[in-house]
């Protein structure tokens, strides 16, 4: 996990160790507590650097805690992925785009993140006048900016699979 913390010019930021028992239980090596899997998520939330470690074998388990708190995510409210979304990414596993999929989606997830924080930067400067009527309007604006990402993101898989098909030469016998 990436931190917003700042260090001292060139130093590398100290990162929090996370130890998961068998037990399951989680203990913060930083303050020496049991944890539980909300806090793990609130380390995210905080932006906060950390690893979590198999307490016998010291494997890194940071993935697979972070997976779990997207499925309690996804399981306890409004799902952010669709039943079609899931499916289609279970479909890249194996296929010889999984690589470039991962890249992409990581690469798509940090350009959404970025936007936001930009408008959330620019929206302490508005008015609860202005900042009511925007919010009257964003819906159907969010769903058109949405869908010219989309179509814009679309067009660039399609352009690179062109790309990659006209790279593989067809192997006569």
């Amino acid at each position: 996990m990436q931190s917003k913390k700042s260090t001292a010019a060139g130093a590398k930021p100290a990162q929090r160790v996370i130890k998961k028992y068998p037990n399951r239980r989680l203990y913060d090596t930083e303050t020496s507590t049991y944890i539980t899997l909300a806090e793990v998520k609130q380390l995210v939330m905080d932006s906060e650097l950390f690893v979590v470690r198999d307490a016998k074998t010291n494997e890194d388990l940071t993935r697979s805690i972070l997976l779990q708190i997207i499925l309690e995510e996804e399981a306890g409210g409004t799902p952010m992925f669709s039943e079609a979304a899931l499916g289609n990414l279970i479909r890249f596993y194996g296929h010889a785009a999984q690589g470039f999929m991962g890249t992409y989606l990581e690469k798509n997830v940090q350009a959404f993140t970025d936007i936001q924080a930009k408008l959330t930067e620019q929206s302490k400067t508005v008015t609860p006048e202005v900042w009511a009527q925007f919010m009257n309007l964003q819906n159907p604006m969010m769903q058109g900016m949405m869908g010219n990402y989309v179509e814009q993101s679309k067009t660039m898989f399609d352009k690179m699979q062109e790309q990659m098909t006209s790279w593989i030469v067809p192997v006569k016998r």
